[in-house]
């Protein structure tokens, strides 16, 4: 009969702490009623360097839908985008992966 070591709570909360950071977040950007659509267009181009067509795609559904994630990843990194798409006048938030 094996014995199950026992987890000390310092380890159970690194545990806990790791499994936060492996959690995917997200950069949402959300409609407005002041950018072109054209323009938004031009920033996930400029910024993320996606395609026209993926650009264009993220940007009818933050139109239709009101908001797209536009990455995901580190949380770190992705407030650094949505701080960057503030930067470019368009209201960005994290969260989260569901």
């Amino acid at each position: 009969m094996g014995m199950t070591p026992a987890i000390s709570p310092d380890t159970r909360e690194e545990v806990r702490i790791s499994e936060q950071a492996a959690t995917p977040w997200q950069t949402v950007v959300w409609n407005d009623p002041v950018n072109l659509m054209s323009y938004v267009v031009h920033v996930f181009r400029t910024y993320f360097g996606y395609s026209k067509q993926e650009s264009t795609r993220l940007m009818l559904a933050v139109h239709h839908d009101g908001h797209a994630v536009v990455a995901q990843g580190a949380r770190e990194q992705m407030e650094l985008h949505a701080q960057a798409m503030h930067d470019y006048g368009l209201w960005a938030t994290v969260r989260r992966a569901e």
